[in-house]
């Protein structure tokens, strides 16, 4: 269901909500966690090096077209089998204590400070990442929702519920969130040239830490 509404005036104009969208890796956090929380698990178990040649494996895999997203997140994170979500959500806090916010985009902090003093703005993450990983960042600094890639722990590995948040799933997830309410994507920002960045009203791209403006105009199917 198309929710991205872009109507103006009067009483339909008020109801629309103001979403300002970010993605997480490389774009808010400069690195990508995927990677650096393995090597913090890494530090607290050591004995999970053994998972390095199949997490290399699945990469490899994903880069030549072989598997989907949704299966790459399922297998790429097989280091946190055997630690049930309590431990893994403990393992989380330390490690976003660790992380935040020396390795965050300082310009990017400040946006999301005014947003967030904002009562007409809902300021949003969607990211690929585990949302067992990812929450303890939002009770760091909250905001006013986010989404990542569902897991269910069924007693030994972590299985993905639906599809891996990625592309137009961050859109669903947005939408799912509203509760169906239209919406408008105000602003947005991502280091890949993704589907949120196509549907904002101001989108902006990040190179390397630098925020830069997306011109959708300029894509070519």
């Amino acid at each position: 269901m198309e929710n991205n509404a872009t109507e103006s005036g009067g009483k339909q104009e008020e109801d629309v909500v103001k979403v300002v969208i970010f993605d997480l890796n490389g774009t808010f956090y400069h690195e990508s966690s995927k990677e650096e929380f393995y090597k913090f698990i890494l530090s607290k178990r050591p004995n999970r090096i053994k998972y390095i040649f199949e997490m290399t494996y699945y990469y490899v895999r994903k880069k030549l077209n072989k598997i989907n997203e949704t299966e790459f997140k399922e297998n790429f994170f097989n280091y946190l089998d055997e630690f049930p979500p309590a431990q893994v959500k403990e393992y989380a806090k330390a490690y976003w204590q660790q992380e935040f916010p020396d390795k965050f985009n300082k310009e990017l902090l400040q946006k999301f400070d005014t947003f967030r003093d904002r009562k007409d703005v809902v300021l949003y993450c969607a990211t690929g990442g585990l949302e067992l990983y990812v929450k303890p960042l939002f009770d760091l600094y909250p905001i006013d929702g986010f989404a990542g890639t569902q897991v269910k722990y069924n007693g030994k590995t972590y299985v993905v519920e639906g599809l891996a948040c990625k592309e137009e799933e961050k859109l669903e997830r947005l939408s799912k969130f509203l509760k169906g309410r239209p919406y408008r994507i105000i602003e947005a920002y991502s280091d890949s040239k993704e589907e949120i960045l196509k549907r904002a009203e101001k989108a902006y791209l990040l190179d390397d830490g630098e925020i830069k403006p997306y011109n959708k105009s300029e894509e070519k199917d």
